[in-house]
């Protein structure tokens, strides 16, 4: 197999898609703010309107009453990758390629064949689907159990190394994700993390870059917790059960229309947030659409607005 695999190889493919689950400016921009458009009352905000947080919960106020009096969401749920940090380019990517070659299988995953290949939801499933359709490196096993095995020993490998790069803080937070986090547990709001990735790696990432005092009250669903993986939405049902909250009180943060659709699919309302590798998808169905969840002066929304995501629908 060539080295460098072909960055159009999946076109036309059908690909579809952690504390660990509980034992038993003056102006703060909303930018391309797009949501479901059944509503009839819902609020328009266009983009670049330079509206801020406190206006949008104003209008809502105006309609409904005092906002003051809108609950807040019995659980924020958090993916990780593209969510909490910008992982994929320059970690999971980077790590997956530092595994192949260790290993000599003559494979190297470049920045837009990656992107394509994040369409499918898990590394195992990944590499499992990228090697079907290219065919397998020599060196890899025959039968389909030995392969099975063969791909759990790279993802385990390749977890390491993303580790390191954690561990090390070479991967900050991406902006707001600590003060939204600080807010809603200050507030006793239930946090968790969903995600497709390793629960190891997930972990890495809650304690080393939110610190041990946050993780211990974040509770993480991540890697194998659930047979099927986003865009199926067992992930936030299960989250939603084991936290004891009706998924209409739940309020997501993806960054993935394969996450939205599984957030969408549990019953949940989703607010999409950006990343590198998702910025042209189409998040038509998300409740709202984000750059980042932002640090002053540039707060794109707060945990009063995921509350009034709970009454409220808002269109493009």
């Amino acid at each position: 197999m060539a080295a460098a695999a072909s960055s159009t190889l999946l076109q036309g493919s059908n690909f579809t898609n952690a504390r660990r689950v509980p034992r038993t400016s003056d102006q703060q921009r909303i930018p391309n703010c797009v949501a479901r458009r059944s509503a009839p009352s819902s609020l328009c905000f266009r983009t670049g309107s330079g509206r801020t947080a406190a206006v949008v919960r104003a209008a809502a106020a105006a309609g409904d009453g005092d906002a003051s009096a809108v609950s807040l969401p019995a659980a924020l749920l958090f993916d990780c990758d593209g969510v909490l940090v910008d992982t994929e380019k320059d970690g999971h990517r980077i790590s997956f390629n530092e595994t192949f070659a260790e290993r000599e299988l003559g494979v190297s995953w470049d920045v837009e064949l990656y992107g394509e290949l994040l369409k499918i939801g898990g590394g195992k499933e990944r590499m499992t689907a990228y090697f079907n359709k290219t065919g397998w490196p020599a060196k890899a096993p025959k039968t389909d159990e030995e392969r099975k095995q063969f791909i759990a020993s790279l993802h385990k490998r390749k977890t390491e190394l993303f580790m390191a790069l954690i561990e090390k803080k070479l991967l900050p937070l991406r902006p707001g994700v600590q003060r939204l986090i600080d807010e809603a547990l200050g507030k006793e709001v239930k946090v968790a993390v969903c995600s497709t990735s390793n629960e190891k790696a997930v972990s890495a990432i809650v304690s080393c870059l939110l610190g041990p005092d946050r993780a211990e009250k974040i509770t993480i669903f991540a890697g194998d917790v659930v047979p099927r993986k986003k865009p199926d939405p067992a992930i936030y049902i299960l989250a939603a059960t084991s936290l004891g909250v009706d998924p209409s009180s739940c309020v997501v943060v993806e960054d993935s229309t394969i996450g939205l659709s599984a957030a969408k699919a549990a019953g949940m309302k989703c607010i999409v947030t950006k990343s590198g590798y998702t910025a042209e998808e189409d998040f038509a169905t998300a409740e709202a659409v984000f750059d980042c969840i932002g640090d002053p002066p540039e707060v794109r929304f707060d945990l009063d607005f995921c509350a009034d995501l709970l009454q409220k629908q808002y269109v493009s």
